[in-house]
């Protein structure tokens, strides 16, 4: 098993068992990002945050660890 094998491995069991913790942290920074921006860009930033969730939840071949 490789580096980048390994790496998935450990940010797949982090999405599983922390996934609330993980969608509440994106937002909060997508929180951010929208204030520091004054909300010119909140129809990116909510598009960015979107796809972020859902890359990291399809790790596991299920969509079921974050909300």
């Amino acid at each position: 098993m490789g580096f980048l094998d390994n790496a998935k491995d450990k940010l797949t069991d982090a999405v599983d068992k922390h996934g609330d913790k993980i969608g509440d942290g994106l937002d909060k920074a997508a929180d951010v990002a929208s204030k520091k921006t004054g909300g010119k860009f909140d129809d990116k930033i909510d598009t960015g945050v979107e796809k972020a969730k859902d890359a990291l939840d399809s790790l596991d071949g299920k969509n079921d660890d974050i909300r």
